[in-house]
């Protein structure tokens, strides 16, 4: 994930100044700026949830268009502004809160043309990560990225045991399309796998059971095997969580460095080879 204050501003006075109360909260502007921008997005986010409730969008339908237009047009000219004080745009635009910020705006002017998509402004939401480096708690976020390196290192685990689920869910809808012999809820094989997920899954929507004995069977043993199916992912992401906080703990003792990699032997600050 690409952090703000990485990028470079640009040299006009103006700017820079503006780049400071933007992309910064270490001023006082710049930190009641932040703090504007994420009561903005709460209150849109709390504007769109309402237009969902026919009630209070029957009462207050204007009203809640009006306050609509004036934050989409406050966050146009924000967006547009933090490219026009970087000198490095691009590096802006397709950084991660580049492209948060991008698609906060669009579903407002995509629902001129299908006003279904304003729904869709609830993206806005995402915008508040930026909650972390306005109030420094970026230790948070470090929290945040040991569980994301978690993930994308046990993705291939994932993938197998996933595709495992798959085929095991495929075998048993099958079975038991066959033994309840297309009754209500099992007519059909994809009803039948549709019922062995959310069984295997612990999800339990009670819609479709089995009737027959040998149904009930198959039941019991899909429901056992649930809950030792649903611990494999979690063991595997945890074990990497925990791999990798061990890596996070080596710290260089000459010049104090946390950033160490994995398989380094030296340190990439002060090149002191590592314990």
């Amino acid at each position: 994930m690409e952090r703000e204050h990485n990028l470079v501003p640009e040299d006009a006075w103006w700017k820079r100044y503006l780049y400071r109360i933007i992309y910064r909260s270490d001023t006082k502007l710049g930190k009641l700026f932040d703090i504007i921008l994420l009561l903005l997005i709460l209150i849109s986010t709390a504007i769109i949830m309402m237009e969902s409730i026919p009630k209070l969008d029957k009462r207050f339908h204007y009203t809640f268009i009006i306050l609509e237009w004036i934050i989409s047009i406050f966050f146009s000219i924000e967006y547009a502004l933090r490219i026009a004080v970087v000198k490095n745009k691009r590096h802006y635009i397709f950084s991660f809160f580049g492209i948060i910020d991008f698609l906060a705006l669009v579903p407002f002017y995509l629902s001129f043309f299908f006003p279904v998509t304003k729904y869709f402004l609830i993206f806005r939401m995402l915008r508040m990560l930026r909650v972390f480096r306005v109030f420094n708690l970026m230790d948070f976020m470090n929290d945040g990225f040991v569980i994301v390196r978690a993930l994308k290192n046990s993705s291939r685990k994932i993938y197998i045991f996933l595709l495992f689920l798959i085929i095991f869910s495929v075998i048993v809808g099958s079975l038991m399309f066959m033994v309840e012999g297309g009754r209500p809820g099992f007519e059909t094989i994809p009803q039948s796998i549709y019922w062995a997920v959310v069984t295997v899954t612990t999800v339990g929507y009670g819609d479709v059971s089995p009737i027959t004995p040998m149904g009930k069977f198959f039941a019991v043993v899909l429901m056992l095997a649930g809950y030792s199916i649903i611990a494999v992912p979690t063991g595997i992401v945890t074990a990497e969580m925990r791999n990798k906080r061990q890596n996070l703990e080596k710290i260089c003792d000459r010049c104090g460095n946390e950033d160490i990699d994995d398989d380094a032997r030296y340190c990439k600050q002060c090149g002191k080879k590592l314990a």
